[in-house]
């Protein structure tokens, strides 16, 4: 499955400096508003010891890890919402997105000027998500009244979809969020077509100098305390730290470079481990000569829908998944040794894939 984050934040927050950093593309980053006018869209490998262990067993002939696409976002100013700075054309490209990565400035800086001129992190989410907010509002109300005209004619499942619209009204109205509406699955499908940005899971980037890295700042504590309870990721990063490691092209540079820093991980790797924890995202393998390559899918999959992945006659064709675990697998070294010691399970279409598994499916379409 394609997993799409797109990066949101006010102009001079550090966004674009952060997508040249994680992403093989160049945006322009530049020291004034919508310097990137057209989304910029990166693809980036998601780091995974275990496709290392496995190609050291294997020895295939490539090994695919699985991606993450990146977009970045013009930046967004208050108004966008009525169309202010382009906003129009920005929010849409918001809503395609799976997950949202707002870029929030936490670092002092009197060379970069901030839009508003302070440096102020939670009115700067607040900025955001009120143009969220009021985008969100105008879709529900134009769905209002399309659905109002059939529940007066007493159509029940229409008084159900209205009854639901009508929360997400009044929740967006008091200045939240539509994920924080608590609601039925059915109830959820009432909005399910208007791809709401606010109902959209949310990673809040705090963009640090480099000398708070490790301890945060106030900034980063202010706009931790003011996310509590919303259910979404705080990841620290230096952007200025993700540029200079940009540069490095050698793995073991990288690495050097970690470590001066005292750093065991770039802020990539959290942004990537950040986007699947919020998603509720893992990884399966599949391991043959030809290639080594890992899957991802949604935590809870059984095994057709896993298959369904890597094409849709597996799914629609599925006989049977063989599973093996990692351990075994390095334990064994071989597929045949694994089925040998009966360490290669057979599982059927309601085997629910766990995150490591090896899988080989078997389907006939």
């Amino acid at each position: 499955m394609s997993l799409q984050c797109g990066i949101v934040g006010l102009p001079n927050v550090g966004k674009s400096t952060l997508f040249n950093s994680i992403s093989n593309n160049k945006a322009e980053a530049a020291n004034f508003p919508f310097c990137t006018i057209e989304p910029n869209v990166g693809i980036i490998s998601v780091p995974d010891e275990r496709l290392k262990i496995l190609e050291g067993l294997v020895n295939p002939q490539k090994v695919i890890p699985t991606s993450i696409e990146f977009v970045d976002i013009a930046g967004l100013v208050k108004g966008a919402s009525k169309g202010e700075g382009l906003g129009n054309q920005f929010l849409a490209n918001i809503r395609e997105v799976d997950a949202i990565v707002h870029v929030v400035r936490c670092f002092e800086n009197d060379n970069i000027v901030h839009v508003d001129g302070r440096v102020d992190p939670v009115a700067d989410k607040e900025i955001i998500d009120t143009e969220l907010q009021l985008k969100d509002l105008d879709s529900i109300e134009k769905k209002i009244g399309r659905v109002e005209r059939t529940a007066k004619s007493g159509d029940a499942k229409a008084k159900k979809e209205l009854a639901a619209l009508q929360h997400y009204k009044e929740t967006l109205l008091s200045g939240k969020n539509a994920r924080a509406v608590q609601m039925d699955d059915e109830e959820k499908k009432a909005v399910e077509d208007l791809q709401l940005l606010t109902a959209k899971p949310v990673i809040y980037v705090a963009n640090v100098e480099e000398e708070s890295i490790h301890t945060g700042n106030k900034h980063v504590e202010a706009l931790r305390k003011h996310v509590q309870g919303e259910n979404a990721e705080v990841v620290v990063i230096s952007a200025a730290i993700e540029a200079q490691i940009a540069e490095l092209d050698n793995a073991a540079d990288r690495a050097v470079f970690l470590q001066e820093y005292g750093l065991s991980e770039s802020g990539l790797n959290k942004l990537i481990r950040a986007s699947y924890n919020l998603l509720d995202l893992i990884t399966y393998f599949t391991a043959g000569e030809k290639e080594v390559r890992a899957w991802t899918i949604k935590r809870g999959w059984k095994a057709p829908q896993a298959a369904g992945v890597i094409h849709s006659d597996f799914e629609k064709g599925f006989i049977r998944a063989e599973v093996i675990k990692l351990a075994d697998y390095q334990k064994y070294k071989t597929e045949v040794a694994c089925k040998e010691a009966g360490k290669m399970a057979v599982e059927g279409k309601d085997y629910v894939v766990q995150d490591g598994d090896i899988m080989h499916f078997r389907f006939n379409v």
